[in-house]
């Protein structure tokens, strides 16, 4: 399927380009021929169904800007493809795509807001998420989190056990004991002086007396011994 899309990109003169891909088929095409891609992709190849439209950040690449787009009509199996492109960091713009799809409208309004890519000619192109007088693209790499400045990541799961941690910092969680562990505090060996028996010693065993052996026909008797007397015969 790859080859027929870039058959019909190359044959209208799009100089596009298969691209490494673990899924769907994936295409680079150049950014001035975005729209016209798209067009061709809709047309003649039968991708009518828009599914999302995203970005990366790639530090001093640009940004990679990247549609995903299905034809749901071809039968049982569904295409999927992934069209890509790349912008400069200085000048992070491109054609709009909501002339070709409706959904990229919503879609060109996250990116933009997220990453500050501009689409021209966008009928609305306006913050979507954000609160108002938010500033920054919080997707772009440089963006500082905020939250991390306010408070370091403490880099463990419990309180009170990291190093970051602010000294007299709330304490950690008591741990939970498997079933059938016994408190710590409660077994195991005494420091030296304490005045509580080492259950562990082998002086502590040593000194619990063994039970004495009955002597063989002992328990027999002793039951005899107990048994109530029987009934005088009435005969």
């Amino acid at each position: 399927m790859s080859e027929d899309l870039l058959a019909a990109l190359t044959d209208a003169g799009i100089a596009a380009t298969a691209a490494d891909s673990f899924g769907p088929a994936a295409i680079d095409v150049p950014a001035e021929a975005w729209v016209a891609a798209h067009e061709i992709l809709r047309d003649d190849v039968g991708m009518t169904f828009f599914d999302f439209l995203s970005a990366s950040d790639e530090l001093t690449d640009g940004f990679r800007v990247v549609t995903h787009l299905a034809d749901f009509w071809g039968g049982a199996h569904v295409e999927h493809v992934i069209v890509r492109t790349r912008i400069p960091r200085d000048t992070p713009r491109l054609p709009t795509l909501s002339s070709v799809y409706a959904g990229a409208n919503w879609h060109e309004r996250e990116t933009f807001e997220m990453f500050g890519i501009s689409f021209d000619d966008h009928p609305n192109l306006v913050p979507l998420l954000l609160p108002d007088g938010f500033e920054g693209h919080p997707l772009r790499k440089e963006f500082v989190l905020a939250s991390r400045v306010a408070k370091p990541w403490p880099g463990a799961k419990e309180p009170g056990e990291s190093d970051h941690a602010p000294k007299g910092g709330a304490p950690s969680r008591r741990r939970t004991l498997p079933p059938g562990v016994p408190d710590p505090d409660s077994w195991g060996p005494r420091p030296p002086g304490s005045p509580d028996p080492d259950p562990l010693a082998p002086a502590a065993a040593a000194s619990t007396p063994a039970r004495p052996r009955r002597a063989p026909g002992e328990r027999r008797a002793r039951k005899q011994a107990e048994a109530p007397p029987a009934a005088p015969d009435q005969s």
